[in-house]
């Protein structure tokens, strides 16, 4: 679901709000709700071979259940986007 909020600010939200993007905050980068942390540094870490549990050490105020949170909403996009790009508008 997404919140618009004056359209200067908006949120993500799955039940709680994960992933917050506001243009006060790193110029409107996206990042782990109540953080400054990227979305971007978690896939960044995990491209690197490092696990969630040391994502979290180094980035304290992102909760493991954020981390799930997004990683099943990437999943969800990702489905989603690939049902669309491979829909047949033909026929």
């Amino acid at each position: 679901m997404l919140y618009f909020v004056n359209c200067d600010r908006y949120f993500i939200s799955m039940k709680n709000s994960i992933i917050n993007i506001d243009k006060e905050i790193l110029g409107g980068t996206p990042v782990f709700n109540g953080t400054r942390v990227p979305i971007k540094n978690l896939f960044d870490s995990l491209e690197a071979g490092e696990t969630i549990d040391e994502f979290l050490e180094d980035f304290e105020g992102v909760s493991k259940e954020q981390v799930i949170k997004v990683l099943e909403l990437s999943e969800k996009l990702i489905n989603s986007s690939t049902e669309i790009l491979t829909e047949n508008p033909a026929g």
